[in-house]
């Protein structure tokens, strides 16, 4: 998808679409991440049942994960970046900085790139992330690399991260979410 604006298919939803309660959690989390409210949540809250659901899967990987925070968003943006999600890259930059990620790192994650200041743990995690988006598999060496560093439910983890994100980065392209914009600024239409 380009850079430029797009129609989303499916607008995010305002109270009566989503009901109270996805409505009142877009609203917290759009003032904790200094947005309007996610228009991921108020798009994919107009199925309540699946949404909640989605919500609970994901949450259990981030921030509830086993990986450390800034593990986790290192694997995010590795896999926004491969994916070129627009929507992804923008929340998951400023949550990297908050997870203890420098700028500079967060652009070599992205441009796909070494940084001194990456170790060595770090380093496998986006070597794995980027063979499971090209792959949608790690071959038996890195899964052994992986092996040695990680204990097998982490290595699960990692699987579903990648896979949870590049999944989502597909239903943000398909649905044509826009990221969001900074609170109190409303995209250009």
């Amino acid at each position: 998808m380009s850079e430029q604006q797009v129609t989303p298919r499916i607008a995010p939803g305002g109270w009566r679409d989503v009901g109270p309660f996805v409505a009142a959690f877009a609203r917290i989390a759009g003032r904790v991440q200094g947005t309007e409210p996610p228009a991921v949540f108020l798009t994919l809250g107009r199925h309540r049942r699946l949404f909640w659901g989605w919500l609970h899967f994901a949450g259990r990987l981030m921030p509830g994960g086993r990986l450390s925070r800034r593990e986790s968003e290192l694997v995010i943006v590795r896999v926004a970046a491969r994916r070129g999600s627009a929507y992804e890259l923008e929340q998951h930059r400023r949550l990297a900085r908050r997870a203890g990620l420098s700028r500079e790192e967060v652009m070599a994650v992205e441009a796909f790139v070494e940084h001194p200041g990456l170790t060595p743990r770090e380093r496998l995690l986006l070597r794995a992330s980027d063979e499971l988006v090209a792959d949608q598999d790690l071959s038996d060496g890195l899964w052994a690399e992986l092996g040695e560093g990680f204990e097998d439910r982490e290595r699960i983890e990692i699987v579903m991260l990648v896979g949870h994100y590049a999944m989502l980065a597909t239903a943000l392209h398909a649905l044509r979410v826009q990221p969001d914009s900074p609170r109190g600024r409303r995209a250009a239409p």
